[in-house]
């Protein structure tokens, strides 16, 4: 099987967030971790901890609608016992096990202070994979849901220590400001040179910008409905040579920045949504246990089209990142091999699946 773009086992540079990996970044690793515990008069206790691989059980404590037009919600989530939970740093991310079965990955955007809870926000979308629609509709104070991480994908480099740069430049396109929002307020809690755009059709879709007024003019607020969709220019306006870039938003504005920016400009970014598929062919997928053979169309990924007739499949990521929707391909009756359906292909010859 040949892959339509890169299928990793691990987290490449340029999938979340960084154009090429920087040298000196295991250089500075613990000259960076040391930085940051020097600076526990910010936080009630380590602000690197270690990180939990295992699922645990919590408990939506609260439950807040963060944005004017309702379709956006925060969901605070706690241990059953109100215990203290893993600490974790700016940009990282859970994965909720949803109660359909459903994984889906989500940014924390609450308080890295906070040990006894998590914050997520939620955009609700009707024609999406019905994961916001469960956790708008299911998922209120009192339920329990399964929760993985926190893991972070999208770290925060802090200039002199894991950045070369000198000064932070933000960009949130919607419910991108998730893992934005705990970086601004770390770069703001050292007073730091930062400044931010945020951008979205208009303001009523736009979440948290009642907690953005606190830093003023460092924030601007550009949306589509006063002045049409903003070109590169307009977000990178306070971007200097020396400036460290971190987006997350749709995939065409993570485009057209990487575009505009100069390539000696750090630049880390985070996306929300699958990369496009690109020369996709058509082919078959065979169920093996059923014998059942699905029609994977040419701009669709495997994941999706399975979907259709088996709707129970786990994924979470859509971006080869997490392994959550890795099934074992057959050959002559043996598993030979494993794909990953949302973004591994075949040329055109039918792949047998043990599904």
């Amino acid at each position: 099987m040949t892959p339509t773009y890169p299928a990793p086992t691990s987290v490449p540079g340029d999938l979340w967030g960084k154009r090429q990996r920087d040298p000196l970044l295991r250089a500075v690793a613990g000259v960076a971790t040391a930085y940051m515990r020097s600076l526990r008069f910010l936080y009630r206790t380590d602000i690197t901890p270690p990180v939990s691989d295992g699922c645990r059980r919590m408990l939506v404590r609260e439950r807040r609608v963060v944005a004017p037009d309702e379709n956006v919600v925060s969901l605070t989530l706690a241990a059953p016992d109100g215990g203290e939970l893993d600490r974790w740093r700016p940009g990282a991310h859970l994965d909720l096990e949803l109660p359909s079965g459903r994984r889906r990955q989500y940014s924390l955007c609450g308080d890295p202070a906070d040990s006894r809870a998590y914050t997520i926000a939620v955009r609700r979308i009707p024609d999406g994979g019905g994961g916001s629609l469960e956790v708008h509709d299911i998922l209120h104070p009192g339920t329990s849901v399964k929760v993985r991480g926190p893991y972070n994908a999208f770290p925060l480099a802090l200039p002199g220590h894991g950045s070369t740069a000198d000064g932070l430049h933000f960009v949130a396109g919607g419910i991108g400001i998730t893992p934005i929002l705990p970086m601004v307020r770390l770069a703001h809690r050292l007073d730091l040179d930062w400044s931010m755009v945020y951008t979205g059709r208009n303001r009523e879709s736009l979440p948290f910008l009642d907690q953005l007024e606190e830093f003023g003019d460092r924030v601007t607020v550009r949306t589509d409905d006063d002045g049409g969709m903003p070109t590169a220019a307009e977000l990178l306006r306070a971007v200097t040579d020396t400036s460290a870039v971190y987006c997350c938003g749709p995939i065409p504005m993570i485009e057209a920045i990487d575009d505009a920016l100069p390539s000696r400009v750090e630049f880390h970014y985070e996306r929300f949504s699958p990369p496009p598929i690109i020369d996709g062919r058509p082919f078959e997928a065979e169920l093996a246990r059923t014998g059942e053979v699905v029609e994977v169309p040419a701009d669709r990924t495997a994941l999706d089209a399975i979907s259709e007739v088996r709707p129970g499949l786990a994924f979470s990521c859509r971006q080869g990142f997490c392994g959550t929707c890795a099934v074992g391909v057959e050959h002559e009756g043996r598993t030979s091999g494993q794909m990953l359906l949302c973004v591994e292909r075949t040329q055109g010859e039918r792949v047998v699946l043990d599904i």
